[in-house]
């Protein structure tokens, strides 16, 4: 997110039942490029990209940038969580002015189906929703992501709308902070 307005980052990590959420390591480069190369987890999101390209442009220290948090599993990289401006260019807003928070996120395979991600997302909202109380989270996901629809459910993301986007039929949601706590 290139502006976190009064949130101050990085946050101290993030604790989960068995997760923990942190700034990105140096350590954490291999899992960043296996999250980029693999065909199953950029099904959706433009495809993978050649291994050998991402080893030349992924930094020693990836992912260090605010509205970035690596998800870690006993000491080891499973996953990211993002926390971004969605630009005003694109389809899909709840405010006028656009500017919403997106949630997005990445996990490597052999996470997926332990309920990880809906851990994660959850504790990243809440830490989100206690340092910019009222602000609106809104995602978007391609309708045929069924894993991602059913988080989006599961994390209590509302549909706004659905639109044509990237040659696909997008789904996109809202979560507020006052409607998920209550």
């Amino acid at each position: 997110m290139t502006e976190l307005g009064t949130v101050v980052w990085p946050p101290a990590p993030i604790r989960t039942e068995r997760l923990v959420l942190r700034q990105s390591e140096a350590r954490d480069r291999a899992a960043f490029i296996e999250l980029f190369a693999l065909p199953e987890v950029r099904t959706y999101l433009g495809g993978p990209r050649p291994r050998d390209e991402l080893e030349r442009a992924v930094p020693e220290l990836p992912g260090r940038r605010p509205g970035l948090f690596v998800v870690d599993l006993d000491g080891a990289m499973i996953g990211t969580i993002t926390l971004d401006r969605r630009d005003a260019e694109r389809p899909g807003h709840v405010r006028p002015e656009a500017g919403e928070t997106e949630l997005g996120y990445m996990f490597l395979p052999e996470a997926w189906g332990r309920g990880y991600a809906a851990e994660a997302c959850a504790a990243a909202l809440d830490w989100f929703a206690d340092g910019l109380p009222g602000e609106p989270v809104v995602l978007c996901t391609q309708t045929a992501n069924d894993r991602s629809m059913r988080l989006a459910a599961k994390l209590g993301f509302t549909e706004v709308q659905r639109f044509e986007e990237w040659g696909a039929e997008q789904w996109f949601g809202v979560w507020s902070p006052v409607a998920a706590s209550g």
